[in-house]
């Protein structure tokens, strides 16, 4: 399904020493940030009081939310649990009161507010914890991009593993430096919405190499260059298909999913723009300076000479 055709080839690979040192700087500048700013991380990962209490008719979500900024509880992330009556309010560690002083205090502002308050549980959520969850997900992202870069190594070839493990990456950094540079809070869905992008690009890269293989068997004396540029062009009208119909989606839980999704779907609007560009544009032009060839993917068809039976 095309929704247009491209009659002429995009001569991408012109551009691909432009496009590398793009992509270079924003990573460099990405892992500065990182360094220098470090992740906003949430309760999950450092500790922090989790509370559930109920009220008597729903409950108001903003406004609970805008009681405790006020009362001067930075990041409160505040959200419906089970039914509409019920709330979790997940609270950052504070080191001059502990865990049972916390929840007072809230409950304080909380019924000052709304009588109809009640305190069902508190839990005290460690930084032990917290490690624990960072590791798994440091883990997870690097089994992660393994099994990506196995599994393109024998569906096509080495040189595509190895590029579209780095150009996931690059997109995975990316958007950690985002949240770094803007102190964006950096939760579980967030970490959700990175393994998700990562999935998503090379889904994206196994098309574009999916082509490139197919122009090698039909364009047999074309150059590896044009052959490139003609798979990124064929996969266009593709790509801005699925990407724009996923990106609207997005867009919807960015602008009206309300602040528990705000952050995940702002990781997947960074981590699919910057997708489609790794993948057709960083991915492609890597393969190429590793020296891709005809011979790498498509193996010649050994003719056998039959002996004249006399």
């Amino acid at each position: 399904m095309e929704f247009f055709k491209i009659r002429r080839d995009i001569p991408f690979m012109r551009h691909a020493l432009a496009f590398n040192i793009i992509s270079l700087v924003t990573f460099l500048l990405a892992v500065f940030f990182i360094w220098h700013k470090g992740l906003h991380f949430s309760i999950e990962f450092t500790g922090g009081t989790v509370m559930e209490v109920s009220y008597s008719e729903a409950a108001d979500v903003q406004r609970i939310r805008e009681t405790l900024e006020n009362a001067g509880y930075n990041d409160p992330q505040v959200q419906n649990f089970g039914s509409s009556r019920d709330v979790l309010i997940r609270l950052p560690l504070r080191e001059d009161q502990s865990s049972a002083q916390v929840s007072q205090a809230v409950m304080q502002k909380l019924q000052a507010d709304n009588a109809g308050a009640q305190l069902q549980r508190v839990e005290f959520v460690g930084p032990q914890v917290g490690r624990e969850l960072a590791e798994n997900g440091a883990l997870a992202l690097l089994i992660t991009c393994l099994g990506i870069m196995i599994y393109l190594a024998f569906r096509f070839e080495w040189k595509f593993g190895l590029a579209t493990v780095i150009a996931n990456l690059h997109d995975v950094v990316i958007i950690l430096g985002f949240f770094a540079f803007f102190q964006w809070e950096f939760s579980l869905p967030v970490l959700a919405a990175v393994l998700a992008v990562l999935g998503y690009s090379v889904n994206e890269s196994v098309v574009i190499a999916d082509r490139i293989r197919e122009n090698f068997r039909k364009m047999r004396k074309t150059p590896v260059t044009d052959v490139i540029n003609n798979a990124i062009t064929r996969t266009i009208s593709r790509t801005i298909i699925t990407h724009g119909s996923t990106q609207m989606v997005v867009l919807a839980m960015l602008f009206f999913g309300g602040p528990a999704l705000h952050y995940f779907a702002m990781a997947l609007t960074i981590g699919i723009c910057f997708g489609i560009y790794s993948s057709a544009l960083v991915m492609a032009s890597i393969v190429r300076w590793l020296g891709i060839r005809r011979e790498d993917l498509v193996h010649p068809v050994r003719e056998r000479k039959e002996e004249a039976v006399v």
